[in-house]
């Protein structure tokens, strides 16, 4: 179960926060791609889906 105390996002602060255009996120979440919160109307997106998106692409460095 996820914690009450999550905050979400708009469209436009996601995509900020991912260094990507709104219309990119918007195109994720009409495709599924990401997991997002209805609110009435409102469509919202998770500090915590943007946090495991910024770390599933992250690349480690080559530790040579």
């Amino acid at each position: 179960m996820r914690s009450i105390d999550m905050r979400l996002l708009t469209i436009p602060e996601a995509a900020a926060r991912l260094g990507l255009k709104p219309a990119t996120v918007r195109f994720w979440i009409w495709t599924r791609k990401i997991e997002y919160v209805k609110v009435g109307r409102a469509v919202r997106v998770s500090e915590d889906t943007i946090r495991k998106i910024i770390e599933h692409g992250t690349v480690p460095a080559d530790r040579r």
